[in-house]
C-alpha cells in the first residue's frame, strides 16, 4: 500500500513535468521564496535518492542530499531520476539509523525503511503544495485538485462532502 502510494504520487508528479515548458520550470518564484519550480523537484528527488542510495548501509542522513543542479534546471533529468526511483524504491522493510548533522552527527535515532518512505511522501506532499502555488500561474498547465493535498485532508473534505 505505501509503495503503491508513492509511485501514484510520482505519477502525479511525472504528469504534471510532463507538461512543463523549459522556462516554466527554472523561473524563480516570489510565492516560492524566490525559489524555482525545478528547486522543489529536485529537494524531493534527492531525498528519496538519499533513502534509496542508503537502503544497503542502514543509515540515512538527509543532509548528506547530492544537490545536483542538473535535475532543477532540466526537466527530462528530473523525469528520469523519477521514473528510476519508481523502479528502486520497492524494497523490503528493515531496521535503519536515521542521523543529522554534516561535519558531525548530532542526532541519531532508530528507524525503519517504511517510516522514512512515508516521511519522504508526506515531505513531497508539502512541497508539491508550494509548487502548485506557482503553478497555478501557468494557464497551460492543469493539475488535480488533490495535487499536494495529504491523504488525510482528502479523506477529511470526502467525508465532510457527504
Amino acid at each position: 500500500m505505501l509503495i503503491s502510494s508513492v509511485k501514484k504520487n510520482f505519477c502525479e508528479i511525472l504528469d504534471f513535468l510532463r507538461q512543463l515548458k523549459p522556462e516554466d520550470y527554472t523561473i524563480q518564484h516570489l510565492e516560492l521564496s524566490n525559489a524555482s519550480i525545478g528547486e522543489h523537484i529536485r529537494h524531493i528527488v534527492e531525498l528519496y535518492q538519499c533513502l534509496v542510495n542508503n537502503y544497503a548501509s542502514g543509515i540515512v542522513n538527509y543532509d548528506f542530499r547530492e544537490r545536483n543542479v542538473l535535475i532543477q534546471t532540466q526537466i527530462t533529468t528530473a523525469i528520469d531520476r523519477i521514473e528510476s526511483l519508481c523502479c528502486e524504491i520497492d524494497k523490503p522493510n528493515k531496521k535503519m539509523q536515521l542521523e543529522q548533522g554534516i561535519d558531525l552527527v548530532s542526532f541519531s535515532v532508530e528507524t525503519n525503511y517504511f517510516r522514512e518512505l512515508l516521511y519522504n511522501l508526506e515531505h513531497s506532499i508539502h512541497h508539491q503544495a508550494l509548487i502548485k502555488v506557482a503553478a497555478l500561474k501557468l494557464s497551460h498547465v492543469s493539475l488535480p485538485d488533490h495535487f499536494g493535498v495529504a491523504k488525510s485532508t482528502i479523506e477529511y473534505r470526502l467525508k465532510c462532502a457527504q
